[in-house]
């Protein structure tokens, strides 16, 4: 599965801690993150991690853009973030906010509890 990994400046060291903890799960998946995250967890943990641009200089709407199966046009008025909420709740792509839901999701995915999306996915 793919995963995206986004943490604002403050948030950066949870989000190193998480990926050490859950080093094991992320190891069996595809990682994606903006630039600074995405360097930060490579060092912390090891994990190889696909990188965008830095968050503020584009990583965000990369990130958007992938999401996307059909790109379009941002709103000027529309936060990037909340871009990326609004596709992950149209594509169903399972998205966590906070450390909380971050861990329930990595426990699910380490359960094989979300397979059957690949398996789904594979038989459309």
């Amino acid at each position: 599965m793919n995963i995206g990994l986004i943490a604002h400046d403050a948030k950066k060291t949870l989000l190193q801690n998480l990926c050490i903890a859950y080093r094991s799960v992320l190891a069996k998946h595809t990682l994606y993150a903006t630039g600074t995250s995405g360097r930060l967890v490579e060092e912390a943990t090891g994990l190889n991690v696909r990188k965008y641009l830095a968050g503020h200089v584009g990583g965000v709407q990369q990130m958007g853009s992938q999401i996307e199966q059909n790109p379009e046009q941002p709103k000027q008025h529309e936060p990037d973030v909340h871009r990326i909420i609004r596709l992950c709740d149209v594509h169903s792509i399972p998205l966590a906010t906070n450390l909380a839901t971050a861990e329930m999701l990595i426990k699910s995915l380490d359960r094989g509890e979300m397979d059957w999306r690949e398996i789904y996915r594979r038989n459309d």
